[in-house]
C-alpha cells in the first residue's frame, strides 16, 4: 500500500526550534518526529511513501534517504509554491504507482497519533468509500473542524471552527483516499481539503466515512504541545514502535550525563551528549543534543536547543531556548519566553515573561 506524507509547513509557531529544522524532523524522544508515524504506517501495511515537501526539502532526504533503514520505500516530491492540503496531495500523487481503485493513506507530518491505522484502512475498504477520515474526540471542538456522522459512519457535514460545534468529533488529519479521487483534485493551484475537496465530494453524493477512535492524538504545533508529545512518549502514554517507555520517567540518549544529586523526571528526554549538573532540577522538559544544564539551574516544561547552555541558578518554566543560546546565571524566564539561536543573555536577576 502507498501513502502520501504532508511535510511542507514551516512550523512558525514552534520557532526558534524550526528556524533551521523543519518541525517534522525535530528530535522527539530520540528520533525525528516523523519516525513515530512512519514506523506505525509501515506496521499497518504501508510499503511506499511519497513525501510532499517544501520547506527545507533537502533535509528530509538527508534524514530518511530511500527509506531502507525503516523498511520502506520513500520518494520525494517538492512543491515550489504552497498549494494547500489538497493541492499538496494532488501534486505528490504524480509519484504514486497504484491503481485507480487502490486506497492511499494520507498522513500529516505534525501529528502524533495512537489510532489503529489498519482498522481505518479496513473500514474504508468495507464501505467502498471515496474518503475515510480519522475522527478523534475532544472536550472542546470549537478550535477544530467538527465532523458529524450518521449511525452508519457516513459523514454528514464539515463545520469549520464554529462557536457552537454540532459534535465533539473532529478531523484528526489522517485520511484514506481512493486513488481516483486524488486524481480528480484540480492540479497546479491552491486547494483545501476542508473547504473545497470534502464539501465538493459530499455535494456530488460521494461516500465519505468517518472512522471514529478516541486514541491518543496530538497536534504538535506549539512548544507546549511538543513538550507534551515528547514526555508522553517517554512515559508511555503514547506507544511507539521505536521507543520503550522508561519507568523512571527519563530518557537518556547516548553519552548523556546526569549528576547524582540532580532531580530529573516527568518524561524528560536528555539528548546525546547533554549534561545536567549537581542539584539542578529538570522536569517534563526536552534537552536537545549537547545541551548543558549547570548546577542549581531549574528547567520546567521547557525545550533547550542543541548546544544551548542554562547557567547556574537560572530558572526556565514553559520556555524555548534556541540552538547554541546561553541563559546567564540568575535569569528567570517564564510563560512562553523564547530565546533565539546563539543569543547570550548576560547574568541578571531580572525576571522575564512575555505576559
Amino acid at each position: 500500500m502507498e501513502a502520501i506524507l504532508l511535510v511542507g509547513g514551516q512550523g512558525t509557531r514552534l520557532r526558534p526550534l524550526t528556524i533551521s529544522t523543519p518541525k517534522p524532523l525535530l528530535p522527539t524522544a530520540g528520533v525525528p518526529l516523523l519516525e513515530h508515524q512512519l514506523t506505525r504506517a509501515r506496521d499497518a501495511g504501508v510499503t511506499r511513501i511519497v513525501f510532499a515537501t517544501s520547506y527545507r526539502a533537502e533535509m528530509f532526504t538527508e534524514a530518511f534517504g530511500d527509506g531502507t533503514r525503516l523498511g520502506l520505500e520513500i520518494v520525494y516530491v517538492t512543491e515550489d509554491e504552497p498549494l494547500g492540503t489538497a493541492g499538496a496531495i494532488r501534486n505528490a500523487s504524480a509519484a504514486l504507482t497504484c491503481a485507480d481503485d487502490s486506497p492511499v493513506l494520507i498522513l500529516n507530518g505534525d501529528i502524533l497519533s495512537g489510532h489503529d491505522i489498519s482498522a481505518q484502512i479496513a473500514a474504508h475498504e468495507k464501505d467502498d468509500a471515496a474518503v475515510t477520515l480519522h475522527l478523534t474526540l475532544v472536550d472542546d471542538a470549537r478550535r477544530y473542524g467538527s465532523v458529524p456522522t450518521s449511525p452508519d459512519d457516513r459523514v454528514l457535514d464539515f463545520v469549520e471552527k464554529s462557536p457552537n460545534p454540532p459534535t465533539n468529533q473532529v478531523n484528526a488529519g489522517c485520511y484514506v483516499f481512493r486513488r481516483s479521487v486524488i486524481d480528480s483534485i484540480p492540479a497546479g493551484r491552491v486547494v483545501s481539503v476542508e473547504y473545497e475537496t470534502f464539501p465538493g465530494l459530499l455535494a456530488k453524493g460521494e461516500t465519505i466515512c468517518g472512522y471514529v477512535e478516541a486514541a491518543y492524538w496530538l497536534d504538535v504545533g506549539t512548544p507546549a504541545a511538543f513538550v507534551k508529545g515528547v514526555t508522553d512518549l517517554v512515559l508511555g502514554a503514547l506507544a511507539s514502535p521505536v521507543l520503550t517507555a522508561n519507568e523512571h520517567g527519563v530518557l537518556l540518549l547516548d553519552n548523556a550525563t546526569v549528576a547524582p544529586t540532580a532531580r530529573v523526571g516527568g518524561g524528560t528526554a536528555v539528548g546525546a551528549g547533554a549534561s545536567i549538573g549537581a542539584d539542578a532540577r529538570v522536569e517534563s522538559s526536552v534537552l536537545f543534543d549537547g545541551a548543558v544544564i549547570e548546577p542549581g539551574a531549574r528547567v520546567i516544561r521547557s525545550v533547550v536547543g542543541a548546544g544551548a547552555r542554562v547557567c547556574s541558578a537560572a530558572v526556565l518554566e514553559d520556555c524555548v531556548i534556541g540552538d547554541g543560546a546561553t541563559v546567564g546565571p540568575g535569569n528567570e524566564l517564564l510563560n512562553g519566553a523564547r530565546v533565539w539561536p546563539n543569543v547570550a543573555l548576560p547574568a541578571t536577576a531580572i525576571r522575564f515573561s512575555p505576559e
